[in-house]
């Protein structure tokens, strides 16, 4: 690799980490407005016109607050626990591509930091390593409501991931591809050779499935029992201040921003739109791609809020009999319609 190409991806890296930070800070503001506009309230409105500043403000309350850590935690594993969540969060993006190549004075310059042929099974080893920060941390908490949380994200971690794999398979039986980059080139425009290209048309259920355990995955509501208020006081992050806080925070919400690029570049063409083929300047396309794709990414951020203010809190025998009862089950109908599918019409 030429060091101009090693640049390249160097500065890819830092644009997408900032993106990734910046778009989980103002999430925070998304939701509280979202919250508010639901339950008919204003909600943020001091920090800045209509309150746009108030992430900036939450983050220096973060970075200033005092670093507590308890007397019988234990110290090393306390730290290391959201260090661990915030890293495998942001490590998830770098499969994902983000558009079509750019060409700048003869050179290509790709919007995807690393596309490898084991991409999906990437995507689900970070994500299994990410509950790895939440056991830790609440383990090392030495508190009895943080390690129930723990176990809790953890127990429910196992169980959806089962799910979320066994609807993946359906899908790589159509595409027969682990790669993103070939997913999503798979899925050009809209409308190709007299059917719809994306696959969210070719496996509805494997879609409705996997945004299911997508929920479970990144502990949103009508899943977030590992830090149920109303039962752990905050769960696994119950003894945690400052900092730390916010990383198992912003953790949440990358997860929830990484989970909506996989589910948009998996099911809905990822940077592809309608009409493309109708623009004649490839870096055009490039960034209309670009553009498409974040709007995808919002979209699904949008309905990840919406549902939390809509649907009540599961119990948690009902959160695992729906994991390994109803999930699995459909998932595994999924695979044998599929290959039925694939069999007859092939």
């Amino acid at each position: 690799m030429e060091l101009i190409d090693l640049l390249i991806k160097i500065a890819l890296i830092v644009v997408i980490f900032a993106i990734s930070l910046v778009v989980a800070m103002y999430s925070t503001y998304a939701e509280r407005k979202i919250a508010a506009f639901f339950q008919d309230r204003v909600g943020p409105n001091r920090a800045g016109p209509w309150g746009i500043l108030q992430p900036l403000a939450d983050g220096g309350k973060m970075f200033l607050k005092e670093e507590i850590i308890p007397t019988n935690a234990t110290g090393f594993l306390f730290i290391v626990g959201p260090s661990l969540a915030i890293l495998t969060a942001c490590i998830g993006s770098a499969v994902i591509p983000w558009g079509q190549n750019l060409e700048i004075g003869g050179r290509v310059i790709p919007l995807q930091v690393t596309d490898i042929n084991v991409g999906i099974l990437y995507i689900f080893g970070v994500v299994s390593l990410g509950v790895y920060g939440i056991m830790i941390g609440g383990w090392a908490s030495n508190n009895k409501y943080s390690l129930l949380g723990a176990i809790r994200a953890a127990s429910q971690n196992i169980s959806y991931e089962i799910s979320m794999g066994l609807s993946i398979i359906a899908l790589l039986m159509v595409t027969g591809t682990l790669s993103l980059g070939e997913i999503a080139k798979q899925q050009h425009g809209f409308w190709a050779d007299g059917y719809f290209s994306w696959n969210v048309f070719k496996q509805p259920l494997g879609f409705l499935l996997f945004i299911v355990c997508a929920f479970a995955e990144t502990n949103r509501s009508p899943f977030d029992l590992p830090e149920c208020e109303t039962e752990l006081v905050g769960g696994y992050h119950t003894e945690y201040s400052s900092m730390k806080l916010g990383f198992y925070l912003f953790a949440e919400y990358i997860n929830m921003f990484i989970s909506s690029a996989v589910m948009a570049t998996l099911y809905f063409g990822g940077y592809n739109f309608p009409f493309m083929d109708l623009i004649h300047s490839p870096n055009l396309v490039a960034i209309l791609g670009v553009v498409a794709l974040f709007a995808k990414i919002f979209l699904f951020i949008f309905f990840f809020m919406w549902v939390r203010w809509t649907i009540p809190r599961f119990r948690y025998d009902q959160l695992m009999d729906l994991g390994w009862k109803t999930l699995i089950p459909l998932a595994i109908a999924n695979i044998v319609l599929t290959g039925i599918f694939m069999t007859i019409f092939k």
